[in-house]
């Protein structure tokens, strides 16, 4: 059984431009999306800036009102964050683009830990929280000193890792990872993706990992799904989309992907 079910999803929104208007007067960011991601699995949603997967994901934490479609958890429909249990809540957590900017400047990172266990108590350790913030750091790779920083003394490496860190906080089941290591260094990317990969063994999380990199997602993802202008294109296994894409745009993605490691070679 999938723990999330994303049912034809349609998302629009009001657009001005008549270059980008439906018959309708909206713009169609996303039309007719359906995707799953099973316990424990690494799905790869990928495409080019504008496709939409930001909106799918937004969607899905409920950040954004489908139009029409559904979002399922454990085959429990989910409508936006002010209907939505607190366990519900918890359960699906995201992770931002720009770790600097998802991070209160004025907080430290243990302010900003206590917090996310303020607004879901029920998910607060028991007994003395600083031992347990110092596991968490230690769980994400930072030093038990971090917690007296804040986010604007940290570098945008050690800015992602606290963002990972609060939601592992209240131990959702999905994380959902938009673009979370674009904004990085290459080693920095390589190093986050390696404590992703590691924390769902360890935590048993499932990921939804959004990039519009074929060559970033092919590192992470079990399943990829491609997106080009609000619709999935192609989705398989990694091996089998990787290996044999089925898609013209799919096989632009893999391209790019390409030229862009035989440059980075080229330049080390």
């Amino acid at each position: 059984m999938s723990l999330l079910e994303v049912n034809d999803l349609r998302v629009s929104f009001a657009c001005r431009n008549t270059w980008f208007r439906s018959r309708s007067g909206d713009f169609v960011a996303v039309d007719g999306v359906s995707l799953t991601v099973a316990p424990d699995e690494i799905v790869g949603l990928v495409g080019e800036s504008g496709s939409g997967k930001t909106t799918v994901a937004r969607a899905i934490v409920g950040l954004v009102r489908p139009g029409s479609g559904s979002v399922l958890l454990d085959g429990v429909p989910l409508g936006p964050v002010g209907r939505r249990t607190t366990a519900q809540q918890r359960a699906a957590q995201m992770v931002f683009q720009d770790p600097r900017s998802s991070l209160s400047p004025r907080m430290t990172v243990a302010a900003i830990i206590n917090e996310a266990w303020r607004t879901h108590p029920e998910s607060a350790p028991p007994g003395d929280r600083t031992a347990a913030l110092h596991r968490l750091l230690d769980d994400v790779g930072l030093d038990a000193s971090v917690a007296r920083h804040r986010a604007d003394e940290l570098s945008g490496g050690q800015c992602q890792r606290v963002s990972i860190a609060r939601a592992l906080a209240v131990r959702p089941r999905l994380l959902v990872c938009d673009e979370a290591v674009s904004a990085l260094d290459v080693s920095v990317q390589a190093q986050i993706l390696r404590l992703l990969v590691d924390l769902r063994e360890r935590h048993h999380l499932a990921m939804l990992f959004i990039s519009h990199d074929l060559g970033v997602v092919h590192q992470i993802a079990d399943r990829i799904a491609v997106m080009r202008r609000g619709v999935v294109v192609e989705e398989g296994r990694t091996t089998d989309v990787l290996g044999a894409p089925r898609h013209e745009y799919t096989r632009s993605l893999l391209d790019a992907a390409l030229e862009l490691s035989t440059t980075d070679a080229q330049d080390g």
